[in-house]
């Protein structure tokens, strides 16, 4: 029987953490295509700010050709020049729900927020994989994982 695998992406989380290790953007489309080979997708969601800018958009529209649906949140600017916005309690709902359906939960994010719900996860009878920055991914989402991807050059686009 072929696994059935869902994908959960915490889109600002990657792109930060491989800023700041890499200074290169995160190639979705190679991990896309090497998870789900010899897989069934059951879900898979990319979670992102919407700040309504035009490289923004193209980037969301890369996402859904590649087969993500986008869930996005409005960015809020507040008055002290922090910002909000966080997927947290989306990510940790819609990846709960989807893990009795699933034989392995795919977590892009390095948020040790979320060792408790992978956790929970494994209960429902998922695996939980974890893809991150080694350096930068809470060591407790690593030890949650019943596998973790270290994310590396291979999973980059090219400099530009």
């Amino acid at each position: 029987m072929t696994p059935r695998i869902s994908l959960f992406a915490d889109v600002q989380n990657i792109y930060y953490t491989c800023r700041q290790e890499f200074g290169r953007h995160f190639n979705y489309r190679a991990l896309w295509d090497e998870l789900t080979k010899e897989r069934e997708l059951h879900t898979a969601v990319a979670y992102a700010i919407d700040r309504g800018d035009a490289g923004q958009m193209n980037f969301q529209r890369i996402l859904k050709d590649i087969g993500f649906h986008v869930r996005l949140k409005p960015y809020i600017q507040r008055r002290d020049g922090s910002a909000k916005g966080d997927w947290d309690v989306g990510i940790t709902i819609d990846l709960l729900d989807a893990a009795p359906s699933s034989d392995i939960i795919v977590l892009l994010s390095g948020d040790g927020d979320f060792d408790l719900a992978l956790e929970r996860a494994r209960r429902d009878g998922a695996q939980c994989w974890v893809v991150g920055v080694e350096a930068l991914t809470a060591k407790s989402l690593i030890d949650a994982a019943d596998r973790f991807i270290s994310i590396t050059e291979a999973h980059l686009l090219p400099s530009r």
